[in-house]
């Protein structure tokens, strides 16, 4: 594929786009956390509003981009940024419902490696399974980070599925038997992404409800929980 940007969803170019990109799910999130993080925040893409935007985080440049929902989204805007726009680290910020007790509302989880539904490794025709992980760096960062700042955090398996509501009421059960942490739409996409462009990456999760017993945050309390994630991020960014 020809080295060409802007793309088709992007509109920035090289220079606009930092070496490290937070990439929550939602754009406006995004948006919230060039607004309440970043200092001299430039808006460098608008393409299908999903926003992305460079800014400083005390001496480092960081963008801040929304990846939507589901791997084949997180896929694309991922596949671009790692090889079209030099960036060498994405740190995934999203919410997660809870698979395990270990995994409680309001905790980040640190997705060390990434269980999937999904057939998004065949396009690499690999002879076998493919286990995507994170980069060992970030994620044992980010544990060391949390522990300073005092943000519980968890470390294992989560799983990124491709489907939200399930025709098998028993999925996450089957799941959840294998110590599976918590379920998300997009890390092993990223992962794999990451894999294969040599690059690092990481998925940092807020838990927000549990599909099991159906408790969930409100509003106010996912907003000040994902702060507590994007504070995290921002400082092993």
């Amino acid at each position: 594929m020809p080295n060409l940007t802007p793309t088709p969803h992007n509109a920035a170019l090289p220079e606009d786009i930092a070496k490290t990109v937070l990439m929550p799910g939602d754009p406006l999130r995004a948006k919230f956390i060039a607004e309440n993080f970043l200092s001299d925040a430039v808006c460098v893409n608008t393409v299908r509003n999903m926003l992305a935007f460079t800014g400083n985080y005390q001496d480092k440049r960081v963008t801040v981009m929304g990846g939507g929902m589901g791997m084949p989204s997180v896929g694309i805007y991922t596949y671009e940024l790692f090889n079209f726009y030099g960036v060498e680290k994405i740190i995934r910020v999203g919410s997660a419902g809870t698979l395990s007790e270990k995994a409680a509302l309001r905790s980040v989880v640190i997705g060390v490696g990434a269980c999937t539904d999904s057939n998004y490794a065949h396009q690499f025709q690999l002879p076998g399974t493919f286990a995507p992980i994170a980069d060992f760096d970030l994620a044992r960062a980010a544990a060391e980070t949390g522990e300073r700042l005092g943000i519980k955090t968890v470390a294992g398996n989560i799983l990124s599925s491709d489907v939200f509501y399930s025709d098998d009421s028993e999925s996450t059960r089957k799941w959840q038997k294998m110590g599976v942490l918590a379920v998300e739409m997009e890390a092993a996409a990223l992962y794999m992404n990451a894999a294969r462009a040599g690059k690092k990456a990481l998925c940092l999760l807020t838990i927000s409800d549990s599909p099991t017993s159906g408790e969930a945050l409100s509003a106010e309390e996912r907003q000040n929980s994902f702060t507590d994630m994007m504070k995290l991020a921002l400082e092993i960014a």
